[in-house]
């Protein structure tokens, strides 16, 4: 399987965890869920891509670096717009958005992982 099948199948396996865990939350609560759901998978996904891509060149600390940046300027812009529209509700936009960027970074170190081991070398 190539690397980039590899990250297909991750974003796709953490979409539909995080469809399915939001079905599982409150409904009062559930269209905040799935707004961080989304918001995380629509910004996690190209950038994981594209670090992932980078893995292995010069300018993968570059992208890794610009990469952490934007997904913490993210979390604090939609942090700050969630707590002044939402108020005590914005902690399930920010768990569900959080979750995801995490589980996408896992699916990142697991592709990079597979794709540079020695694993085919034995």
């Amino acid at each position: 399987m190539t690397p980039g099948l590899r990250y297909l199948a991750g974003v796709v396996l953490v979409a539909a965890g995080g469809a399915a865990l939001t079905a599982m939350v409150p409904p009062d609560d559930r269209l905040g869920a799935a707004f961080g759901v989304t918001i995380g998978l629509v910004l996690q996904a190209p950038l994981g891509w594209w670090v992932v891509r980078s893995i292995g060149t010069a300018r993968f600390t570059a992208v890794w670096g610009l990469g952490m940046l934007t997904r913490l300027t993210l979390v604090t812009v939609v942090g700050m717009v969630a707590l002044s529209a939402l108020g005590a509700r914005a902690a399930v936009v920010l768990v569900a958005m959080v979750g995801v960027l995490v589980a996408l970074l896992a699916v990142e170190g697991v592709t990079a992982l597979r794709e540079h081991s020695r694993e085919n070398e034995r």
